[in-house]
């Protein structure tokens, strides 16, 4: 570990926390009041946008309406993607004449893009004509992050909205939401890093693609496209999905370290400033900024256990007597390591599965790290609305412990947290292991799922384990030595995928129902204060507890023990 190295986390996290108020008072202002920017221009827009939802701006609903359009919306985003894939061929844009994508694949990648994941069994060029990249993928980045959004929203008015006079139970729209988020916060912002990517260097073109020359004699294809349009959502939108194959490793994507930091800063962007939006929407600001010192302290430890386990040398290479500064395997000489393990610590962190190294390359322990990321439930920032959701979710479950220690009913923001409320919290941390453990158990023992593996051993097990954590927590990055374009991985991804989604955000709604019509109970004596140290104290170490309890033994057979081997002369 070098001074430069730690200087280029610092410097991150500095910019972040400068940029999380002001982001996070415009999202208050756009999403919750009717103070908007550009009312002639965006005004009209918005309110023809919504008219063809047929919905009006103060039309609100229900936990159940709010969840039955948001599943509707996905399942129609599944068919449209699905659709557009199987008959790409058959569209403009697509200069190299890329045939329609088959079935599996298909709907693998459907539910990858709907649930924000952009797990991609498939090489961008070689496999997406433009059309389906522009209209099929791009878009989803768009309305995903936007649905997410949505969610964390309606969590957050149902812990702080008060009982009306007429007992109002609503969350809001989710249409109004998904319109509002769309033209108000992801559309501007991506228009604004396109540009910036497209002066660095990103292409932006609808050539055909051009064969060249190599100074060897060789030949080589060079891949084109509307690459820097779908960049800058993938990163704001905490998606993560790549115009080429290597993702944010291709120089056409990411070509300088500038480009790098700001694709870093779009990733935390967003889910930075929710926090103190939902500090607005309580009436105190300390209580979002609580929130953010615990996510910023579980990232801290994640990029400082990466960073040092990557400036190690490989232990194969080191038993070689192989002179190396630290482990530069699978990772761009133009980031070096402290770039490259700060990138997979983010990405892993936020959901966003974007990727400027190749995580299988990675240390025994430098892998450990993206994978506790993700186990912990995405809550470090997390993905645009899903991390504030998701810690919100554990926020729940740190008050209901502090009541139980001082033997009273806990409460949250005034609001009693009662058995049905624990029931439906239970529920959001059960899914997430049951899906990932169970889905890995079967892959692990059946020919369809050990056939992929690139690597036996623990490293394969990491692999499996890392497929589905990836699947399960939205993410999307992959370790890479795993063939999963096939029909058992397409199907049982897909199938995760979706799960990790919307079996979870399901009960978050729920909860946020119940919540929402309760009445306020003015703090007592025996109120466990909800925006101080002690608070971010314990929320950490419930997150990690959690974790720990339920993705230990599984970690144990995989990254822990292939580094105590690593360091014997064992590798798979």
């Amino acid at each position: 570990m070098t001074l430069i190295g730690w200087s280029q986390t610092l410097l991150f996290f500095a910019l972040v926390l400068a940029l999380t108020k002001p982001v996070g008072a415009y999202l208050f202002r756009v999403l919750e009041t009717d103070a908007r920017p550009l009312p002639r221009v965006l005004g009209p827009v918005e309110r023809g946008l919504l008219r063809l939802c047929g919905v009006s701006r103060e039309e609100e609903q229900t936990w159940g309406q709010y969840a039955a359009s948001l599943l509707a919306f996905s399942l129609f985003s599944v068919l449209g993607v699905y659709a557009l894939q199987r008959v790409q061929h058959l569209l403009p844009f697509n200069p190299q004449g890329l045939p329609a994508v088959g079935p599996e694949l298909a709907f693998n990648t459907a539910a990858s893009f709907t649930s924000n994941t952009n797990w991609q069994s498939y090489a961008g060029e070689s496999t997406m004509s433009y059309a389906t990249q522009m209209l099929g993928l791009t878009w989803q980045n768009f309305a995903s992050a936007a649905a997410g959004l949505g969610v964390a929203l309606a969590l957050a008015r149902g812990l702080t909205r008060r009982p009306g006079p007429e007992g109002r139970k609503t969350l809001g729209n989710f249409w109004g939401d998904l319109v509002r988020a769309t033209l108000y916060v992801l559309l501007p912002l991506s228009i604004v890093a396109a540009l910036f990517f497209v002066s660095q260097g990103v292409i932006q073109n609808l050539a055909p693609y051009h064969g060249v020359d190599t100074v060897e004699g060789a030949k080589q294809t060079l891949a084109f496209g509307p690459v820097a349009s779908q960049e800058a959502i993938k990163m704001l939108g905490t998606n993560g999905g790549g115009f080429f194959n290597a993702n944010s490793a291709h120089p056409f994507e990411n070509p300088t370290p500038l480009t790098n930091l700001v694709q870093l800063l779009l990733i935390f962007l967003l889910p930075a400033g929710l926090t103190y939006t939902y500090g607005r929407m309580t009436g105190d600001t300390r209580q979002g900024w609580a929130l953010f010192a615990a996510m910023s302290l579980l990232f801290f430890a994640g990029a400082g256990a990466s960073y040092a386990a990557e400036s190690q040398a490989n232990p194969a290479l080191a038993a070689a007597a192989v002179a190396q500064d630290g482990n530069l395997e699978g990772k761009e000489t133009r980031f070096g390591v402290a770039a490259s393990t700060l990138f997979a610590t983010v990405t892993t962190d936020a959901s966003c599965g974007a990727v400027n190294s190749m995580h299988d390359s990675f240390t025994a322990l430098g892998g450990l790290v993206p994978l506790v990321n993700m186990h912990l439930g995405e809550v470090i920032f997390g993905g645009v609305g899903a991390g504030l959701y998701g810690i919100l979710m554990m926020a729940v479950l740190a008050v209901f412990i502090a009541g139980l220690m001082v033997g009273r009913t806990p409460e949250f923001l005034g609001k009693k947290i009662e058995a049905r409320e624990m029931k439906l919290a239970m529920l959001y941390v059960l899914i997430f292991p049951l899906v990932i453990l169970g889905l890995s158990a079967v892959a692990a023992v059946i020919p369809q799922g050990t056939s992929s593996l690139n690597n036996a051993g623990p490293h394969g097990l990491s692999e499996i384990l890392y497929a589905f954590t990836s699947g399960v927590a939205n993410n999307g990055s992959a370790f890479a030595g795993l063939n999963a374009n096939t029909p058992f991985w397409n199907l049982g991804l897909g199938v995760s995928m979706l799960a990790g989604r919307f079996l979870m955000m399901v009960p978050v709604l729920a909860l946020a129902g119940s919540l929402v019509g309760k009445k306020v109970v003015a703090p007592g004596p025996g109120t466990f204060p909800t925006q101080g140290v002690l608070f971010t104290g314990l929320l950490v170490s419930v997150i990690l507890i959690v974790g720990a309890l339920t993705f230990f033994p599984a970690l144990s057979l995989g990254p822990i023990v292939e580094h105590f081997l690593g360091a014997a002369g064992k590798v798979y």
